[in-house]
């Protein structure tokens, strides 16, 4: 059913192609964009509720945040695409309130905060105004299109880079997106060719400027990355490559845990990881 609506869709944006070509381009980028909420059950609310909760607005859209603990050290979430805070539920239980602030932000459409759209330059803007806002973070843990967003933020923003950063299952290009998508829509060349010149005008950059481990390079952040090697979602290898790239980090390859990473033997990665600069201070 999912191959069918795809096809669908693609054979819609080939024709709006040939007929009414700005449409097409506007609607292939702004599809390519748009993730699908995950519904917000009562259990994901019952944890979300035990947090600290706050918001502020960004590029007209609200922000929803969170905060646990009273800690010295700080350490902020990111989570990844078509997810939200819940997801780190393990992570904030584990994590010594006595010791840390935890803080996390839901991206723009997903989770409660608003928006129906999101990019990897939209959600690194809302990482720095909170930051701005909320001061600087030793440690940030992040996951999928969160790692991605948080590698292009320091790169962009070095200044901010915490002391940790922790990257789980990045994706690698932002090229190896776009050729899913198509091949997933089955577009036309000259879609493509539409929907790359609506992404090259509307966020200012080609998606070949969009590396990871172009990124990764020159980080001053001391690094983790966390990748399993059955990933289907996004290949072991992006994590390989931005290891090679990023002199001052550290490569843990699973197995049998997939994209999401749910396991305790990954928290407890991260926990050892994290407390390790407590240790050694």
């Amino acid at each position: 059913m999912k191959k069918l609506i795809a096809r669908t869709i693609g054979l819609w944006i080939n024709f709006l192609a040939r007929v009414a070509p700005g449409r097409a381009a506007k609607f292939g980028f702004e599809f390519f964009c748009r993730p699908f909420r995950v519904k917000m059950t009562d259990k994901h609310r019952a944890f979300l509720h035990s947090g600290e909760q706050s918001t502020f607005t960004h590029a007209g859209e609200t922000i929803q945040a969170y905060k646990w603990g009273r800690g010295d050290r700080r350490i902020l979430l990111l989570h990844g695409w078509q997810s939200h805070t819940f997801r780190w539920k393990s992570y904030v239980e584990a994590f010594d309130k006595e010791r840390y602030t935890i803080y996390a932000i839901d991206a723009p459409g997903h989770g409660l905060s608003s928006g129906k759209f999101l990019t990897v330059p939209l959600y690194s803007e809302v990482v720095e105004k909170f930051m701005q806002a909320t001061g600087s973070f030793d440690t940030v843990l992040s996951h999928s299109i969160g790692s991605f967003t948080a590698l292009y933020t320091f790169y962009r923003l070095p200044r901010l880079a915490p002391d940790q950063l922790i990257v789980l299952a990045p994706p690698g290009e932002a090229l190896d997106f776009f050729s899913f998508y198509i091949g997933e829509l089955r577009l036309s060349p000259k879609s493509v060719k539409l929907i790359v010149g609506y992404f090259e005008t509307r966020i200012g950059r080609s998606p070949s400027y969009f590396s990871a481990p172009k990124f990764a390079q020159g980080l001053s952040s001391q690094g983790l990355l966390i990748h399993d090697e059955e990933d289907g979602d996004a290949p072991v290898e992006n994590s390989r490559r931005i290891h090679g790239a990023w002199n001052n980090s550290t490569l843990i390859i699973t197995k049998g845990f997939g994209h999401n990473l749910r396991s305790e033997k990954v928290v407890d990665y991260v926990l050892d990881f994290a407390n390790h600069d407590i240790i050694a201070r």
